[in-house]
């Protein structure tokens, strides 16, 4: 069920090229600092994945509620409702 959630939020990234190490920047605008960078897209999409995973898992273990992405909704349960 999370992985649904996770795959809604990374259709919903947005990657820019940024003069760093690690020029691929990516950022889930709906969830509040949630970005992550790589060498390449793949590498940045990749931890921007990860990045989602520990932030739900953070949100869930303090209680908080996660916006909903699109028609999915994790609420405080981690339990996916689909408008």
């Amino acid at each position: 069920m999370l992985i649904q959630y996770i795959h809604a939020a990374l259709e919903h990234a947005k990657y820019e090229i940024i003069k760093d190490e690690e020029p691929y920047y990516g950022e889930v605008p709906e969830l509040q600092g949630v970005w992550a960078s790589g060498k390449t897209l793949e590498e940045c999409r990749k931890n921007l994945e990860d990045v989602i995973d520990e932030w739900i898992i953070i949100r869930l273990q303090k209680g908080l509620s996660i916006p909903p992405i699109g028609n999915l909704n994790l609420g405080t349960t981690g339990e996916i409702a689909v408008a």
